[in-house]
């Protein structure tokens, strides 16, 4: 058998191979923190429920005694999707409850969450799901991911803007106008 510490490389035409590829590990449903390993930009392509729009595609680690089970799920980057965007990115601490925030792409991989998962099953064969994410400190991100949920309420501001107060009217100063002398260098001060 191959050495588990072996250096990943590119595989030849014609070179010999022989680790075989882990068994899925199917988790109970529960609460479980993850990892997430990457994700990739994708377009989805849009359906009777969603129209076409940008998709990231995550891969969420979870440790278990029988070792990892990756989780792949589908964020979609469209106002409909975007009560599960923002579940998420509180889940792995980018934003507070009902903030507005920026989605920083660059910190999701690496980060890490909680959330509670779930069976489902297609065409046959059960994977892993995330039901909800969960927020830091255990405050529950509601009872389901629904179609259209904002992440803060419509009218909230993305940050509290100083009241208006006019500047100051400038100073009278004693300046004198100087002759500019050869070479475009005028004395004075500036």
């Amino acid at each position: 058998m191959a050495n588990d510490y072996e250096i990943e490389r590119e595989l030849g035409w014609n070179d010999a191979i022989e680790r075989d590829a882990p068994d899925l590990i199917l988790l109970p449903e529960g609460e479980y923190d993850f990892t997430v390993d990457h994700f990739d930009r994708e377009r989805f392509n849009g359906s009777d429920k969603m129209p076409a729009c940008n998709k990231a595609v995550i891969y969420l680690n979870v440790e278990t005694p029988d070792g990892v089970a990756i989780i792949r799920e589908s964020l979609f980057l469209h106002t409909k999707g975007e009560g599960k965007l923002c579940a998420f990115f509180t889940a792995i601490g980018q934003r507070q409850h009902g903030q507005r925030v920026n989605m920083n792409w660059n910190a999701v991989p690496g980060a890490k969450g909680r959330a509670r998962i779930g069976i489902r099953e297609y065409q046959g064969k059960q994977y892993n799901e995330v039901k909800k994410y969960l927020e830091p400190g255990g405050r529950d991100q509601g009872s389901e991911f629904r179609s259209g949920a904002q992440c803060a309420p419509p009218n909230a501001p993305a940050y509290q803007q100083p009241a208006y107060q006019p500047a100051p009217p400038p100073q009278a100063t004693n300046y004198q106008y100087q002759q500019p002398q050869p070479g475009g260098y005028v004395p004075g001060k500036f």
